[in-house]
This record gives structure tokens, sequence and C-alpha cells, in this order.
């Protein structure tokens, strides 16, 4: 350990800091990257229904039901109790850990959105089948790495992860 580091474990806890990080959980907001696993809820419910699909194909509509969501636009419409702290911790969030977090959570919204076209397009149940269980092994993977990092983890983490599975 460092002087820097020992010195920084002498000090006492900001108590105002610790006010924050402490709300922060009590609302399921990672403190450390200001980001709400309730958010992944929105993609998790479109998969829901894509998985559906096979054993009820009437269950297209359902999904066809299902539009995107932007981090905000999902606490605003939400009934989640700390949306506004969810959508402030998101937008002081770091740069980076959002960015890398938008581009994830983009690219789930861009296959959803494309499979949804495809399937209004289809006219036939086993095409639309084939686009739910495509859509479903494409998007799964990327809520997972999101989960990551929201939850702090790093790149390493989240592929020793996918690894053991």
């Amino acid at each position: 350990m460092t002087a820097t580091a020992s010195q920084r474990s002498n000090r006492p806890p900001d108590p105002e800091q610790e006010a924050r990080i402490a709300r922060l959980r009590a609302a399921n907001i990672n403190p450390r990257t200001g980001l709400a696993t309730d958010y992944l809820n929105h993609f998790n419910e479109a998969i829901m229904l894509l998985e559906m699909i096979p054993d009820m194909p009437e269950c297209v509509e359902d999904f066809l039901g299902w539009h995107p969501l932007s981090y905000r636009e999902h606490f605003t419409a939400s009934n989640f109790k700390a949306r506004e702290l969810a959508i402030n911790s998101y937008d002081s969030a770091d740069p980076g850990v959002r960015t890398e977090f938008d581009n994830i959570t983009g690219a789930m919204t861009s296959i959803l959105t494309a499979v949804s076209s495809a399937m209004r397009e289809a006219k036939q149940d086993r095409t639309r089948t084939t686009l739910a269980e495509q859509a479903t092994g494409w998007v799964k993977p990327l809520v997972a790495l999101a989960g990551g990092i929201i939850n702090g983890g790093s790149e390493a983490d989240i592929e020793n992860i996918m690894a053991s599975e």
C-alpha cells in the first residue's frame, strides 16, 4: 500500500458522500457507476416475449407492442421510486462508463427494432420463430454485458464470466 492510499484510509469519511452512497444503494443504483439494473428489465421484457413466440406464435403481437426506451425515458415513464435519482446519477456517471453502457444498450435496441420490423414483414410463423430465436441469442449476452457495466465489472471480468458459461 502506498503512502497516498494509507493517508486516504486514515481520513474521516465524508458524511455527505456516505449519505449519497446510502441513497443510491437503497434505490438499487450502483454507487460506483451511477447506473441501475432496473433499466435492463426493459430489455428482459422483450427477451421474455421473444422466448414465448416459438410455443405461442400469437405472442408476436405482444412483442410488436414493445417499444425501445432510452435510460431517461424508461425511468421517466416508470414507477421506480427513485426515478429522479436514477436519471441524475446516470447523467453524472463517468462519461466513459456511460458511453460503453449506451453503446451496448444501443446495440440491443437496434437488434430488437430490426427484428420487430422483420417480424412485421414476415408472413409465416416459422420465420417469426427463427427471428425470435436469433434475436434472443444476440440480445441475452448483451444484457449480461450491460449488467456487468452497471455493477462495475471490467471487460476482463465479463469475458471470464462469459467463458465459464
